[in-house]
């Protein structure tokens, strides 16, 4: 595996990172359950993966609290990154970026994650689906 460092964080990452979109069953991507989240993070550990990224919204949640799952014990082995920003409901004042809102869905998924810290959070606008969905045609 190759690692790189990851802009001027000081943090060293693998250039794969596992994605985690497919941790759960509420958005019919993967509907992987736990034991299958488990050994694919195992898997992506021993081919020497460091980089784990994920979102609050994935699967509403069920995708971070899945990997804080398969994350115990090995945590401080990985870099982690969520997103935030998405209607994580039908509240409208609980999505965007919003101070109050980003504080909300950090804490939150400090929990799902069960972890004291997460080492990069990010604003995602939907820009890479948008250009995705030009690129293909859609």
């Amino acid at each position: 595996m190759k690692y790189r460092k990851l802009g001027n964080t000081g943090l060293i990452v693998s250039e794969v990172a596992l994605g985690t979109m497919q941790f759960g069953g509420k958005m019919n991507v993967g509907n992987l359950g736990q034991e299958e989240t488990t050994r694919m993070v195992r898997l992506a550990l021993d081919r020497g993966i460091n980089f784990i990224d994920t979102a609050d919204v994935y699967s509403l949640g069920e995708s971070e609290t899945l990997l804080g799952n398969a994350l115990k014990g090995i945590r401080e082995e990985i870099v982690l990154a969520t997103k935030v920003r998405l209607p994580m409901g039908e509240n409208f004042n609980r999505s965007g970026a919003t101070r109050v809102n980003i504080m909300r869905e950090v804490e939150a998924s400090l929990r799902r994650l069960q972890t004291d810290y997460i080492d990069l959070t990010r604003y995602t606008d939907g820009t890479a689906s948008r250009l995705w969905r030009k690129r293909c045609g859609r």
